[in-house]
């Protein structure tokens, strides 16, 4: 994997902070996602979770079960690294390592694309926004949108 994509992927980690979440913050961006997937006519998987709870669900027409387990797969790695799941994965392909060199069950965990952490500035990780049902590049993109509109709808006016 190439430094310069790993290195393009944190600096958009880095804008990717909100002010808040709140769940009607959450609420908003699943709703955004299914939007997107509906008028786009994916067949993803929406999920919008803290480590012990489950802020939105939504399994758009397309979708299946497996979907709803990758999501929570690479939610868990996100959460676990705070991090995106694609990022994680790019470092883990860049140095030849994996999930279990960090003894992380890949059962549970996935480091593939679609997972990547909601930041409230001065906090740190509130939440992972993940999207299932594309290929891994394409999930994480999707969510990567959709937070970058929360930013920007949250950014105070000069």
């Amino acid at each position: 994997m190439s430094a310069d994509l790993i290195a393009a992927v944190e600096t958009e980690a880095r804008a990717l902070i909100l002010p808040a979440f709140t769940e009607a913050d959450a609420l908003a961006l699943g709703h955004a996602l299914v939007a997107t997937g509906l008028a786009r006519n994916l067949p993803i998987v929406i999920n919008i979770r803290s480590p012990n709870r489950t802020y939105f669900h939504a399994a758009l027409p397309g979708s299946s079960p497996l979907n709803d387990l990758w999501a929570r797969r690479k939610s868990n790695t996100a959460l676990q690294f705070h991090a995106s799941s694609y990022l994680v994965g790019l470092r883990h392909r860049a140095t030849g390592s994996s999930l279990s060199v960090h003894g992380v069950d890949p059962d549970t965990h996935a480091d593939h694309g679609g997972a990547v952490p909601v930041v409230v500035a001065g906090v740190g990780l509130v939440a992972v926004a993940t999207v299932s049902g594309l290929p891994s590049a394409e999930d994480h993109a999707l969510v990567v949108a959709a937070l970058k509109d929360a930013v920007a709808r949250t950014a105070p006016t000069p």
